[in-house]
């Protein structure tokens, strides 16, 4: 429960110290003075955006803080516990703190330890419902429909479920579509690229070096020349009887004569030796080249077929010969990646069928608790609804399934609370139907009944009662009062008839201090109480009569 709550500079407030105790406190007062303050502090305490307009004018920041006793919140004490929060002192106390700036900064901290708002929230669904002053309005909207009914059945692990499954669904949808995008190719286009590498594989680069094929096609077309000129060059190396061996040996023989007469010439002599040697060795060689040629048409001819297919094929990719081997790799590397991504896409499209399955699955269960929870939440409804003065209307929660949908993360139903006022009448939406008045009893009998079983210590009513009174605000009283049996319920009212039912009553107001307008919260006594709820009933001008009448109804409560 909630036992203490301090205030500085926030709004309206200059500095608040406030003791609250178990079972029903009201909160009253004029319009205007503040009541709903107190409120939003609260909420801000326990994870609500915050900016600077909260902030009392002229001063550098606000300052909340709250004690929590968690010890009838085993979940909350859990919570702190796992997330090393807890004082280690005093285990069921918690104390939260936060201040907002004037520039708008926020710092928030537990127990000491300072914590991200996200986690103020977290510990605040675990501690207290607050049920706002326009929550019958936002009732209209369906999603809170739904939302509501999925808090009535505490459906929790099954939209954990859903939304876990969504999750993945979408995660893998997202991981095909970037592998298509990135990755695969159109039909025609992997139809090219298959057609080109099999092409190219088919031409088998490396049964001969391009390099050695072009090599000896230039041979081979050139045979006959290299043939007849390369006879025409043995025979004048070394072949007809003015061959240059002949002429070199006439040559040497004649030096060596000469190298007789004259010393120094028999280095000519050796010169000319070893010429006549490399020209018979030339011819040697110039011979057995000569006798290995071979005229090969039909080699020739093969060699012509092949090369001509492979400078084709070269043009179509607009690439060197030498180059066909590096465009065959790319190819064939293009092709493993787009046969890899269609592998891939495969795998994706039967996971995202498995996925599906799943969250169909478990979109399913959730279904079948919604519509175990509708009729629970219509059955306890219905004699709340009669006890606030609609006892010919019909409320009904409706759960439409469409299986086909689309994935969400909220399942696949649509959940209507339908209403009818008088008998005869068809139930239709309740945006559709109900009156204002009708909307606001219709809205609390819903958050009287959805609250009944919930373990949450603290419940807060922020002007739920509005549009109601007469006996109908008294039986509103009697309900809050109920609800506050084993738990604590703060209630902002109007209305007398609520204010009697309370075991606690704070009366809210505003002074002029300094020239600066200032909230405050007085604790009433029961002289005090009686004083209030007589201005509640009696307006301006408070009579003895009121007086007693607002005795009877606190004697009453």
């Amino acid at each position: 429960m909630l036992r203490r709550l301090h205030i500085r500079d926030f709004a309206t407030v200059a500095s608040l110290e406030l003791e609250l105790a178990a079972g029903m406190t009201v909160l009253t007062g004029e319009t205007g003075a503040g009541k709903s303050i107190l409120i939003d502090a609260i909420g801000l305490l326990l994870g609500d955006r915050g900016d600077s307009q909260w902030v009392r004018n002229g001063r550098d920041r606000a300052e909340l803080s709250a004690e929590f006793d968690l010890g009838s919140s085993p979940g909350a004490l859990e919570w702190a516990r796992e997330r090393d929060l807890q004082d280690p002192d005093q285990e069921t106390q918690c104390i939260l703190r936060r201040t907002i700036s004037a520039e708008g900064r926020s710092r928030a901290t537990v127990n000491g330890s300072p914590v991200p708002i996200t986690l103020l929230r977290e510990l605040g669904e675990q501690l207290l419902d607050i049920h706002g002053q326009h929550e019958h309005q936002l009732l209209l909207r369906a999603d809170v429909q739904r939302q509501l009914l999925d808090d009535f059945g505490d459906h929790e692990p099954e939209r954990i479920a859903v939304r876990e499954a969504c999750a993945r669904l979408n995660r893998a949808r997202e991981a095909l579509e970037s592998l298509q995008r990135d990755g695969a190719r159109p039909a025609a286009e992997l139809e090219l690229l298959r057609y080109q590498a099999e092409e190219l594989e088919a031409l088998d680069l490396d049964a001969q070096p391009i390099d050695e094929l072009e090599a000896e096609h230039h041979r081979l077309s050139h045979a006959g020349e290299l043939m007849s000129r390369g006879g025409q060059l043995l025979d004048g190396l070394n072949g007809d009887e003015d061959s240059i061996a002949d002429r070199l040996g006439r040559a040497l023989a004649e030096a060596e004569q000469l190298a007789e007469m004259h010393e120094p010439l028999g280095e000519v002599a050796r010169m000319l030796s070893d010429a006549d040697i490399q020209v018979r060795e030339a011819a040697d060689a110039l011979q057995k080249q000569v006798e290995r040629l071979d005229l090969d048409p039909q080699r020739l001819q093969q060699l012509d077929q092949r090369l001509e297919r492979l400078h084709d094929v070269a043009r179509k990719h607009r690439a060197r010969l030498a180059e066909l081997p590096s465009v065959r790799d790319r190819l064939q590397q293009e092709l493993s990646a787009a046969d890899a991504a269609a592998e891939g896409s495969e795998r994706l499209q039967r996971e995202l069928r498995e996925l599906e399955t799943q969250w169909r699955d478990a979109a399913s269960a959730l279904s079948n608790c919604r519509r175990r929870a509708a009729e629970q939440l219509q059955q306890a409804t219905a004699s709340v609804c009669k006890e606030l003065g609609m006892g010919q209307a019909r409320l009904s929660f409706q759960v439409d399934s469409d299986p086909e949908a689309a994935p969400s993360m909220h399942g696949f139903d649509r959940v209507a609370i339908l209403f009818s006022a008088n008998p005869g009448q068809a139930e239709k939406p309740l945006a559709r139907i109900a009156s204002g008045g009708e909307l606001s009893r219709v809205s609390l009998a819903i958050q009287v009944s959805a609250s009944r079983d919930r373990a949450l210590p603290v419940m807060i009513f922020d002007e739920v009662d509005a549009g109601v009174g007469g006996a109908v605000a008294q039986i509103v009283g009697e309900k809050l009062r109920a609800l506050a049996d084993g738990r604590q319920v703060l209630c902002v009212t109007h209305l007398p008839q609520v204010a009697a039912q309370a075991h606690q009553q704070l009366l809210i107001d505003k002074e002029i201090i300094d020239g600066e307008t200032c909230s405050r919260v007085t604790p009433l006594d029961a002289d005090g109480r009686r004083d209030e709820i007589a201005r509640m009933l009696g307006g301006v001008k408070i009579t003895e009569q009121t007086r007693r009448h607002a005795e009877e109804m606190l004697a009453g409560g």
